[in-house]
């Protein structure tokens, strides 16, 4: 069996990893210079908005009201038929929780 030097051996690394860190490139994962950055733009003010009705340009005072409107006003009414289907597929998951089965069609 052939013994390598100690010496070779530890010049033969030091020579690979000057060539491997001698090629290291620039990081190419950072943003572009020009890009703001994420935590200022999550301080900026809106000054104005879209409306979630009908998409048109509102400003940010007229956005809070219509807000305000939305928020306060009447809750839609389903018709009883509706409800009814929808208490009858309420009580077929529980039942499905319970039994695992499929009994229920």
């Amino acid at each position: 069996m052939k013994r390598i030097p100690l010496l070779k051996f530890g010049a033969g690394v030091g020579v690979l990893l000057g060539l491997t860190l001698g090629r290291v490139e620039p990081a190419f994962s950072l943003p572009p210079v020009e890009e703001i950055p994420e935590e200022i733009l999550r301080t900026e003010i809106f000054t104005e908005a879209r409306s979630p009705i009908d998409g048109k340009p509102l400003t940010a005072a007229e956005y809070a009201e219509l807000k305000a409107q939305l928020e306060t006003g009447p809750t839609p009414r389903l018709s009883s038929e509706v409800r009814h289907v929808i208490f009858q597929l309420r009580v077929r998951r529980l039942i499905r929780t319970i039994i695992p089965f499929n009994i229920v069609p």
